[in-house]
């Protein structure tokens, strides 16, 4: 019988293999690599903590810091606001309006589309001469001359949150509203019995229940945010035209890695973007948290 027990590790070994060789491997490897000055040929030179230090000193990093989150921030603000205004309307028991399931479908669609696809199409709407968008604008008049969306920093932050938010707030929304669907009718009911308005209602009920929601919503989102690179990287030159705005964190390791083959400062980017995600998630983590032991003590 104990043979016979043996030979599950032949069943599990093809996973542990694979996941030793593409998963720790690398991981351990880039980790390595952080403490050599390694160009992709030749021999990796120890070069102890200096990829870090540089780091803290690297005001290109500074700033692909600062224009990540500002870019996260905008988006998820509008992210977050969208699908709470309509969670809020089709939670309504007053309103009680139909075809969430149709709304749902249409608000995940932009979710389905690949990155390049999203990029093509917004080069397109924006295009400053030919672009659909300049020519609503000025046919309508509220802009007299065309704007250049992706040449200027402020448009192009702008604009790239803007297409992350309507790429992603219908995510947010099914998520939001699978949280509505789990909170019980009889609290709605109480409160439409006891006189309580829609504001009411949602803060008091809707929203204090779907804390774990919202908080799984942000740390996701803080993730995914502080690792954007496909749409800057497709929208603009490769290196974050213009003056350096879309330079996000990772767009600059993956230039430091394999435009400048300093792939031993990259290595170190990429744990120092580790280590940036993991603090502000936690952070994130135990700040709601707190607030609602505070609340369950004041209760």
């Amino acid at each position: 019988m104990k043979n016979v027990n043996k030979y599950g590790y032949f069943f599990i070994a093809p996973f542990w293999i694979i996941f030793l060789i593409f998963s720790i491997y690398p991981v351990a490897l880039t980790f390595y690599y952080s403490f050599t000055n390694y160009t992709g040929s030749g021999v990796a030179e120890v070069v102890g903590l200096a990829n870090y230090k540089r780091l803290f000193t690297d005001t290109y990093f500074v700033e692909a810091f600062f224009n990540t989150w500002k870019i996260w921030g905008v988006n998820f603000i509008l992210q977050i606001g969208l699908a709470l205004i309509l969670a809020l309307i089709f939670s309504d028991m007053r309103m009680k309006l139909r075809g969430l399931a149709f709304f749902r479908s249409i608000f995940y669609l932009p979710n389905l589309i690949t990155i390049s696809s999203v990029a093509l199409l917004f080069g397109i709407l924006l295009d400053w001469q030919h672009g659909s968008l300049n020519m609503i604008l000025l046919k309508i008049g509220l802009i007299s001359e065309p704007i250049n969306w992706l040449n200027e920093p402020a448009t192009a932050q702008l604009s790239v949150s803007l297409i992350l938010t309507w790429m992603w707030f219908g995510h947010s929304f099914i998520v939001v509203m699978a949280g509505v669907s789990g909170i019980s009718k009889d609290y709605y009911e109480a409160a439409l019995i006891d006189g309580a308005n829609r504001w009411q209602t949602f803060t008091k009920i809707t929203l204090p229940l779907l804390k774990p929601i919202l908080l799984y919503i942000m740390i996701t989102s803080l993730i995914g945010g502080l690792q954007l690179f496909d749409l800057p990287m497709l929208l603009t030159d490769g290196i974050g035209s213009p003056d350096g705005s879309l330079n996000t964190m990772v767009l600059y390791l993956y230039n430091q890695a394999f435009k400048y083959n300093n792939y031993g400062y990259a290595s170190a980017v990429a744990y120092g973007l580790f280590v940036i995600t993991l603090i502000f998630s936690a952070m994130v983590f135990k700040g709601m948290y707190r607030n609602e032991r505070k609340q369950t003590r004041q209760v």
